[in-house]
């Protein structure tokens, strides 16, 4: 077996190889093994810290992780981090070793990491290097600790969320030892720094499996999400719906693209249902108010994740419109246009279709209604219809020509013609806007 390594991780292999043992190792093996191109390549090598800034002495080196043995070298545009063979010591704070010891030893180095499809390495004197069943696990697609799970997961909590990253990223299926200890574990991811949770959480959402993964493992999930908890097993008791509120969720990511505001959108999108349900008279359950509630949920939970601003906000806001009803007029559209932009609109648009691709077959007339205003929306995009201040035939400079101040005045002045083009009230034409603007200013002052 050969595996295809890029030339400037060869000039630091190389640069290794006199008096040294290297060789690729982890994601990069596993990812190479499976047909997919690694994102990060990293190096463990015989050599220590000080050897191996003697044998790369012509490469640029950064000490990014010295205290752990770790050196980035930077070769060829690629940084590549460079470990000496370590023995990991006691890890007091469930996520990174309080100290290391150094091994000559490759063997003892695979065997301090967490799955066995991260615990292979590759070099072309020895080729793959599998001390613990990593290639058969991952033709198997099992996700396997090395080791004891209890003790790999104790050492770092993250471990536990970067597993189920695995399963949904890579389609695996934790064996049971694995699995059990993962839930056992669970409440040591509160030791883990909120952005770090954040961050595997969108991976896993945006993973081929992760509808799967969360139906697997909704405690874990509940564990660093608590908001998705009330959720599970929650009947809806409404015609339009055939699963409970977590199950039509899970439905609704699955038919969703893998983009971590329309995931985290469609997750927590029904989230303020349970703390919302009414039952009228005829025992049909009802949700008014659900999404204000939901909002206020997303917004707290993404806020404690460290999410930034931008997703935050974006989130929100296609959760909080996502059941507003469709128009099919190209003024509707113009005027969603204006107020959230091209790309939260067709987001929008998205979520909806999800949603109701997740309910009861029966009801798909909002389906008829997504793929009647598509057209409609393209239209107004083709033939550059006005929708924003950009767009508009006249400007603030325009309306002082005519003899309009500046100030509050004009902008309303502005906003007011922008309004009528929007609403198809007036066409967008500079000589029409300008007569418009003068008799409405005229109005005003009068």
């Amino acid at each position: 077996m050969k595996l295809d390594i890029p030339q400037p991780v060869q000039t630091i292999l190389h640069g290794l190889s006199h008096g040294y043992e290297a060789a690729v190792v982890g994601g990069c093996v596993r990812d190479r093994l499976i047909g997919l191109s690694p994102k990060d390549w990293d190096i463990t090598t015989s050599a220590r810290p000080d050897e191996v800034k003697q044998a790369l002495s012509g490469l640029k080196l950064l000490e990014t992780g010295l205290k752990h043995g770790t050196l980035t070298a930077l070769s060829g545009g690629m940084a590549v981090e460079v470990t000496t063979y370590r023995i990991d010591g006691e890890y007091s704070d469930n996520r990174r070793p309080d100290s290391v010891c150094f091994t000559g030893n490759i063997e003892q180095d695979l065997a301090r990491r967490d799955f066995t499809i991260n615990s292979m390495a590759y070099s072309e004197q020895h080729g793959l290097i599998d001390c613990f069943g990593g290639q058969e696990d991952l033709k198997n697609k099992i996700l396997r600790c090395v080791g004891e799970p209890d003790r790999r997961f104790e050492e770092d909590a993250l471990r536990i969320l970067r597993g189920l990253r695995f399963c949904s990223v890579l389609g695996l299926t934790p064996e049971q030892k694995t699995s059990q200890s993962m839930n056992e574990h669970k409440h040591l991811l509160d030791h883990i720094a909120r952005e770090r949770v954040g961050a595997e959480l969108v991976k896993l959402l945006c993973g081929q499996k992760a509808a799967e993964t969360l139906r697997q493992f909704p405690g874990i999930i509940g564990q660093i999400l608590p908001e998705i908890l009330p959720m599970i097993g929650f009947e809806q008791q409404n015609p339009h719906h055939i699963y409970d509120v977590w199950e039509h969720t899970l439905h609704a990511l699955d038919t969703v693209a893998p983009d971590p505001v329309l995931r985290l959108s469609i997750l927590l999108h029904d989230s303020g249902k349970p703390h919302t349900f009414t039952k009228d008279k005829k025992g049909v359950g009802h949700f008014y108010g659900h999404e204000a509630v939901s909002v206020q949920l997303a917004e707290e939970a993404l806020h404690r994740l460290r999410m930034d601003h931008q997703t935050i906000r974006r989130v929100c806001l296609l959760i909080r419109l996502h059941d507003v009803p469709l128009q099919l007029n190209p003024a509707w559209v113009r005027r969603r246009l204006n107020r959230m932009g091209e790309e939260d609109f067709r987001a929008l648009l998205a979520i909806k279709q999800a949603d109701s691709l997740a309910q009861n077959p029966i009801y798909r007339d909002r389906l008829d209604a997504l793929a009647a205003i598509k057209p409609i929306l393209e239209q107004v995009l083709a033939e550059s219809q006005c929708f924003s201040l950009k767009q508009l035939q006249v400007n603030g400079a325009d309306l002082q020509n005519l003899g309009i101040p500046s100030g509050p005045i004009l902008g309303e002045l502005l906003t007011w013609l922008l309004n009528a083009v929007i609403d198809g009230k007036a066409p967008n034409d500079k000589e029409v806007l300008l007569q418009l603007a003068a008799e409405k200013y005229h109005e005003k002052q009068c």
